[in-house]
């Protein structure tokens, strides 16, 4: 990045990244707009090196402790840490970065990640991170709950149609298996926002440099899970109904710039499984586009249950394969 590394600015107190607070945006507009004068930036329009950073679900809901999902790594502090130097990151970069996207992890009650999408023979919901597999929906261990039939306006023998379809086909992709979540970045609640100290970054950049932050909603299907902003993990129903696209702008966008630099969370869900797909498209587009993508891997963090769930050798397994396909695996900290 040629364009010269600018100073943190003096509000940003990296002590309150793991914590939700009202951001002051008339006294940040202003101090954006000194600071874009103080330090001779342009609008991102005229950038001759067009850099793009994306960043995946950074959202109270993920990265402020004691939320539903949480992403604390082995540390406990994964999260919070990430987007401390996430926030650094972005100011000291702001004169080099073109445009942010950020995307936000959007959900309704009635989906099929949550427990009241399943019932027992005896009418309990599974518990949080438990797996359904394909075996247990057939011999009746877990079925569709039928009470919910009518909100979707299917008969319940076909919820369960679907339900085990869509277990088959996570099977045979060889992605994970159908988990159960806590209800988390609920539409409407506080765990759906973004962290205040990222979306205070973000609004200082857009306004420094006449750059509209993009924002991209996923996940709000009721009968897929949307690891990946570029598509949900099962695209058809049991006859052919569309559950979700594969969004190609993605990969058109990559094309349009120079840079792209990818962080957020979670390390093993759905950075890993955004940055998979994109990589699919570009091994169908142009295998030289991988060269274009960076990952902060000082600025994610995998899922990591203390004595339920550890994912943080699948997700360093993704990375070592997106290495070797050509991405760049770099700190936040480092020039490149």
């Amino acid at each position: 990045m040629n364009v010269p590394d600018l100073p943190v600015p003096d509000f940003f107190n990296a002590e309150k990244v793991g914590a939700i607070w009202r951001i002051p945006y008339e006294e940040r507009a202003s101090q954006a707009r000194e600071w874009a004068r103080r330090h001779a930036l342009q609008p991102a329009s005229v950038d001759a090196a067009r850099t793009w950073l994306m960043l995946i679900d950074v959202q109270n809901t993920f990265c402020i402790p004691d939320f539903e999902l949480y992403v604390g790594g082995r540390s406990g502090r994964g999260a919070v840490e990430d987007n401390a130097r996430l926030c650094e990151f972005i100011y000291r970069k702001l004169g080099s970065i073109t445009r942010i996207t950020a995307t936000l992890d959007t959900h309704l009650t009635m989906q099929v990640f949550h427990a009241i999408f399943f019932v027992d023979k005896d009418g309990n919901h599974p518990a949080p991170y438990t797996d359904i597999h394909v075996s247990e929906l057939r011999d009746g261990k877990w079925k569709f709950n039928p009470a919910l039939a009518d909100q979707f306006e299917i008969a319940p023998e076909y919820g369960q149609q679907m339900v085990v379809h869509y277990a088959e086909a996570l099977q045979k992709s060889g992605k994970y298996a159908l988990t159960i979540w806590p209800y988390h970045a609920m539409l409407g609640g506080l765990g759906h926002a973004l962290v205040s100290s990222v979306a205070e970054a973000l609004f200082f950049h857009s306004v420094a440099r006449l750059a509209q932050t993009e924002i991209v909603i996923k996940g709000d299907t009721p009968f897929t899970e949307n690891y990946s902003v570029i598509g949900p993990e099962v695209l058809t129903g049991p006859m052919d109904e569309m559950l979700g696209v594969h969004d190609q702008r993605f990969i058109q966008e990559l094309q349009e710039c120079d840079r792209l630099i990818i962080a957020g969370q979670a390390k093993s869900h759905c950075v890993a499984w955004t940055v998979s797909d994109l990589l699919e498209d570009i091994a169908v587009t142009d295998l030289e586009l991988a060269k274009k993508v960076y990952l902060l891997e000082d600025c994610t963090s995998p899922v990591v249950v203390p004595g339920v769930v550890d994912h943080t050798e699948v997700a360093d397994a993704a990375y070592e394969r997106f290495a070797k396909a050509g991405m760049h695996i770099v700190k936040s900290t480092e020039d490149f």
